[in-house]
C-alpha cells in the first residue's frame, strides 16, 4: 500500500521513468531484429546474384570403365537419392527436389576431337536429364537410341545427336551429317536435330553452357583457335557410352534454395556443406571417386567477412545506445529517489528498518519499470526480423539496472536515520587508489588505440571471431574521456570563479562556484552526455563517409555521367542522333578494344580517347583522369603490368608502334587492373584507317533509355553514374547500416536532451532554495536566471566539447578495424570529412534546452513564496 501511495504522490517522476524504460526496451530489442532481418535479406540477395554453379551442390565422378559405367537413367536417379540422404538435417530443407529448379543429372564427354579437324574442333556428347523440356527443335527431331556402323574396317557405335543452332555456323555441323569423333577409340555421330533454348536465361543452363554455346578458346602458345560444343544424346545411348573409350564425367546437381539458406546461420551452413562433401567422398569406390563441387562455403565466408564489419559498426553504436539509455534511466531513477527522499527519511526516523525503506523505494521504481519494460518488449515483436538473444536480455538488463541502482542509492542515503549532510560546500578529494585506477584506465585506452592502429586486427574474423580490441578500444576511450572530463571539469570553473570574484557582479561568481561544487550525482549527466554525443557524432561521420565514398565509387565505375558502349561500330549518324538528344550537352567519342602485343599470344585492353575532352566533360566530378601523355609518334599510358617495356609493337586494326609515356594505375569506367593502355583518340587514323567509334562519353540531363533509343544500334548499352550509384546504394546490408546509424544518431540526440532536462529537474530543489536565499538579499529575477545559466552551462559545454572531440576521433582511432568498402562500391572509406553540421545542431539543441530549463526554473522559483522554501531558523 505504501508503494502504491508513493507512486501516486510522485506520479510525474514515475511517468518519466516509465516512458524512458519503454523507449529503451523497444529500441534495444527492436533494432537488433531489424539488423538481423537485413543480414538475411542481404545474404539472400548476394546468393541470388551469384552464379548457380557457385551455390548449387554438385557431385562429380569420372567414369573409368571396368564396371564403373552407369548405363541407364535409373542408376543416376538411385545415386541421386543416395546423395540426398547424406545431406545434413539443416540442409535438407534448403535444397530443391530432383528435377526442380536447377537439379539434374548428366553424363558428358570432354575434349572429344572431331576426326580430321586437326585438333581445332571438339564435339563432346552427353545426356542431361530433363533437357527435352528446355529445348525446342528448330530443325529435325530429338535424338533416338544408338546403333553401330563401320569405320576403317572396325565396327563403332553410332549415336544420334542434337546440336545447338550456333554450332552449324561456328563448327560446320549440318543436319543429316555423320561425323567421326575420337582419336584412338572412334565413334560416329549423326546430327538428327538442331535446337535452341526455350529460355536462355533459365539458370538451369548455367550448368550446361557447353551444350548451349560454342566455346572459342586460344590455347597458350598457339596462334590458332579451338572450338568446343556438346551435343545431346538420348538416355538410351547411356548403355553404350563408356568411360573405357571416352573421357567421361558423371554429375549430379542438387539445386539450393537461397531464401531458405539465408534464414540459417552462414557459419553452420558452411560447416554442413563441408560435412556433406566429406560424406560424399566416403561413398567412393575404386572405380568411381565422388567429389563435391561448390563454392557456397567460399561465398558464405566472403559474406560473413563483409557481415563482420557491419556487425562491428552496428554493435558499437547499439552498445553506445544501450549505455546511454541505461544512463538516462539511472538519471530518472535518481529523480524518483530524490522525490521520495523526505518520505523515506521520515520512515527511517520513525523506526523503519533499512530493508523496509529500501524495499519501499525500490518497489516504486519496480512498479514504474516492470510494466514499461514488458510493454517495450512486447512492442519489439512488431518489428520484422528474427528474435535474437539480445531481444530477451535487454529488458531484463534495464530492469536489473534500474532496481539495483535505486536499492543501492536508497541504502546508502538512509543507512542511518536523519543522515543529513551537505556535499556542496567543498569538493571531495579522490583517494590515491582511485587516481591510480583512473590513470591506468586512461593509459590502457590510449595504448589500445595505438596497438589497434599499429598491429591491425585479426585477419580471419570468420574463423576467430571479432578482435576484442575492436570492441575494447571504443569503450575504453569513452570511459577515459569521461574520467578526464570529470577530473578536469572543476579546475577551469574554479579559475573562472576567481576571476569573477574580482568583479562587482556576484552572479557569475556564485554560478561558477555552485557548478564547481555540484553534488556527487551531478556527474551522471556527464556520463550520459559524453557517450551520447561521441557515438552520435561517430555515427554521423561514418554515415557521411559511406555516402561520399559511394558517390566516388559510382563515378569510378561509370567514368562519365553517361557511357554508351557497343560491340559493333557506332555510325556517324548514330553519334549525331545522340548529340541531338534533349538535355545532352557534350559527347566525347572513344574506341575500346583488345590488342595483340608483339606477335605473341599476349593481349591487352586499349582505350583510344581524347583525355582533355574527357576531363572537360567530367567538370566537378570527384574523380581525376591521368594526364595526357606527351611525345611524338603514338604516346600511350600503360598499366603497371605493362610498365617498363618502352616502345611496343601492337596489332589492333593494323600493326603499329606505341611508346610508353606514363603509368596509369586505373582508368575510371574502364580498367582497374590487368594489362591495359590509353592511346590518343586518332591512333588508328595515324595508322591510315578510320577510327572505329564504339564508345561514347556523354554529359547532360537525359536518361539511359533515351540514349539507347537514339543510338539504334543492336546490343548498345547505356550506363549512368546516377544508376550506378543507385545500384551501390540498393543493397539491404548497406541500407540497414545507414538506417541504423541514422536512427541511433536521432535516439542518442533525444536521450542527450532528456539527460539535460532530467539533470535540471534533479537539481531544481537545491537551486530553488539557493535562489530563495539570495532573493532575501536582493537578487533580481534577471540575475536569478543568469545564476542558473552560469551553473548549468559549463557542464553542458565542456561535456559537449569532449563528446564532439571523441566522436570525431573514433573513426581515426579505429582505423583498419572498420573496413566499410563493401558498402561503398568496394572503394575504401578512409578519409572521413569533418562535417560539423550534425554536431553543431546537437550542441545548439542542448544549449537551447539548457537555457529554456534555466528560465523555466527561475520562473517557477519566482512564483514561490519564501515561506514555502525557507524553514524557521534559516
Amino acid at each position: 500500500m505504501k508503494t502504491l501511495l508513493l507512486a501516486r504522490v510522485h506520479l510525474g517522476a514515475v511517468a518519466v521513468l516509465s516512458v524512458l524504460t519503454l523507449s529503451a526496451c523497444l529500441l534495444i530489442a527492436g533494432m537488433p531484429r531489424t539488423m538481423q532481418a537485413s543480414f538475411n535479406d542481404a545474404l539472400a540477395k548476394s546468393l541470388r546474384g551469384s552464379n548457380v554453379q557457385q551455390v548449387d551442390l554438385a557431385v562429380a565422378a569420372v567414369a573409368r570403365g571396368e564396371g564403373s559405367d552407369l548405363q541407364a537413367a535409373d542408376q543416376f536417379t538411385a545415386r541421386d537419392g543416395a546423395f540426398r540422404k547424406l545431406l545434413p538435417p539443416m540442409l535438407k530443407g534448403a535444397v530443391k527436389a530432383p528435377d526442380v529448379g536447377t537439379s539434374h543429372m548428366s553424363a558428358k564427354t570432354w575434349d572429344t576431337p572431331i576426326a580430321g579437324s586437326g585438333g581445332g574442333k571438339y564435339l563432346n556428347i552427353g545426356w542431361v536429364s530433363g533437357y527435352l523440356s528446355r529445348v525446342k527443335w528448330i530443325e529435325g527431331r530429338a535424338p533416338g537410341g544408338p546403333a553401330s556402323t563401320k569405320y576403317q574396317g572396325l565396327e563403332i557405335p553410332l549415336y544420334e545427336i542434337g546440336v545447338v543452332d550456333e554450332a552449324r555456323s561456328e563448327m560446320g555441323l549440318e543436319l543429316g551429317q555423320t561425323r567421326i569423333i575420337g582419336e584412338s577409340h572412334y565413334a560416329a555421330v549423326k546430327i538428327v536435330g538442331v535446337f535452341q533454348a526455350v529460355d536462355k536465361k533459365d539458370p538451369w543452363w548455367t550448368h550446361n553452357l557447353d551444350v548451349l554455346n560454342v566455346d572459342v578458346v586460344q590455347p597458350p602458345g598457339k596462334l590458332g583457335e579451338e572450338r568446343y560444343t556438346t551435343a545431346l544424346l538420348a538416355p538410351e545411348s547411356l548403355k553404350v557410352l563408356s568411360g573405357r573409350e571416352r573421357q567421361l564425367r558423371y554429375s549430379w546437381v542438387i539445386s539450393t534454395n537461397v531464401d531458405a539458406i539465408s534464414r540459417l546461420d552462414p557459419a553452420e551452413v558452411s560447416e554442413a556443406v563441408q560435412g556433406f562433401g566429406r560424406g560424399v567422398s566416403l561413398q567412393s569406390s575404386p572405380e568411381l571417386r565422388y567429389v563435391m563441387i561448390t563454392t557456397l562455403p567460399d561465398l558464405l565466408r566472403e559474406f560473413m567477412t563483409q557481415l563482420a564489419t557491419a556487425q562491428t559498426v552496428m554493435y558499437l553504436v547499439l552498445g553506445g545506445l544501450l549505455v546511454v539509455a541505461l544512463g538516462v534511466i539511472v538519471l530518472a531513477v535518481q529523480l524518483a529517489v530524490d522525490r521520495m527522499d523526505r518520505t523515506l527519511s521520515l520512515m527511517r526516523a520513525r523506526g523503519g528498518a533499512l530493508k523496509q525503506v529500501v524495499r519501499t523505494g525500490a518497489g516504486v521504481v519496480a512498479l514504474s519499470v516492470v510494466p514499461s519494460a514488458l510493454a517495450g518488449y512486447a512492442l519489439s515483436y512488431l518489428v520484422p526480423g528474427p528474435v535474437l538473444p539480445i531481444v530477451h536480455i535487454a529488458p531484463v538488463l534495464v530492469l536489473l539496472v534500474a532496481v539495483a541502482y535505486a536499492s543501492a542509492v536508497i541504502a546508502r542515503e538512509h543507512r542511518t536515520p536523519l543522515n543529513e549532510r551537505r556535499d556542496d560546500v567543498v569538493a571531495a578529494k579522490p583517494s590515491a587508489k582511485r587516481i591510480t585506477l583512473e590513470v591506468l584506465v586512461i593509459g590502457l585506452a590510449l595504448g589500445g588505440a595505438y596497438l589497434l592502429r599499429s598491429r591491425g586486427l585479426t585477419s580471419d574474423v570468420v574463423a576467430q571471431g571479432q578482435d576484442p580490441f575492436l570492441l575494447f578500444v571504443p569503450i575504453a576511450l569513452t570511459l577515459a574521456a569521461a574520467l578526464i572530463t570529470l577530473r578536469v571539469y572543476p579546475y577551469p570553473l574554479r579559475a573562472f570563479a576567481r576571476l569573477a570574484s574580482r568583479g562587482r557582479p556576484a552572479v557569475a561568481f556564485l554560478g561558477l562556484t555552485r557548478a564547481a561544487r555540484a553534488r556527487s550525482f551531478a556527474v551522471l549527466p556527464v556520463l550520459v552526455l559524453l557517450p551520447a554525443l561521441a557515438v552520435s557524432v561517430f555515427a554521423a561521420v561514418m554515415s557521411s563517409g559511406i555516402s561520399d565514398t559511394q558517390k566516388v565509387a559510382s563515378w569510378q565505375r561509370a567514368g562519365a555521367p553517361y557511357k554508351i558502349t557497343s560491340d559493333i561500330e557506332l555510325t556517324a549518324e548514330a553519334i549525331e542522333r545522340v548529340r541531338r538528344v534533349p538535355g545532352v550537352t557534350k559527347v566525347v567519342e572513344a574506341q575500346a578494344g583488345r590488342v595483340q602485343i608483339g606477335f605473341s599470344t599476349e593481349r591487352a585492353e586499349v582505350l583510344a580517347v581524347d583525355l582533355d575532352q574527357w576531363r572537360d566533360l567530367l567538370a566537378d566530378a570527384p574523380i581525376t583522369l591521368p594526364a595526357t601523355p606527351p611525345g611524338d609518334g603514338i604516346p600511350v599510358l600503360v598499366s603497371p603490368e605493362l610498365h617498363g617495356r618502352g616502345t611496343m609493337d601492337i596489332g589492333w586494326q593494323s600493326r603499329m608502334k606505341v611508346t610508353e609515356k606514363g603509368v596509369a594505375a586505373s582508368v575510371p569506367g574502364f580498367f582497374t587492373n590487368g594489362k591495359f593502355m590509353i592511346a590518343p583518340y586518332d591512333t588508328n587514323k595515324r595508322a591510315g584507317t578510320r577510327v572505329t567509334v564504339n564508345t561514347l562519353l556523354v554529359s547532360g540531363d537525359t536518361t539511359e533509355a533515351a540514349l539507347v533509343a537514339a543510338v539504334k544500334t543492336p546490343n548498345a548499352v547505356a550506363q549512368s553514374q546516377a544508376g550506378t550509384l543507385a545500384k551501390i546504394q540498393d543493397d539491404p546490408l548497406t541500407g540497414t547500416l545507414r538506417l541504423i546509424l541514422t536512427l541511433v544518431t536521432i535516439a542518442l540526440a533525444a536521450y542527450a536532451l532528456v539527460a539535460v532536462i532530467v539533470a535540471l529537474v534533479i537539481t531544481s530543489a537545491d537551486r530553488a532554495s539557493a535562489v530563495s536565499f539570495l532573493r532575501t538579499l536582493g537578487l533580481s529575477p534577471g540575475q536569478a536566471q543568469g545564476l542558473t545559466v552560469m551553473e548549468i552551462s559549463p557542464m553542458i559545454v565542456l561535456t559537449a566539447l569532449a563528446g564532439l572531440a571523441l566522436g570525431l576521433g573514433l573513426p581515426a582511432a579505429l582505423g583498419p578495424g572498420v573496413d566499410l568498402s563493401a558498402y561503398a562500391g568496394d572503394t575504401a572509406v578512409g578519409d572521413y570529412d569533418l562535417d560539423l553540421l550534425t554536431p553543431t545542431l546537437l550542441a545548439a539543441g542542448l544549449t537551447a534546452v539548457a537555457l529554456l530549463g534555466a528560465f523555466a526554473q527561475t520562473a517557477i522559483s519566482r512564483r514561490r513564496s519564501l515561506g514555502s522554501v525557507l524553514r524557521v531558523g534559516d
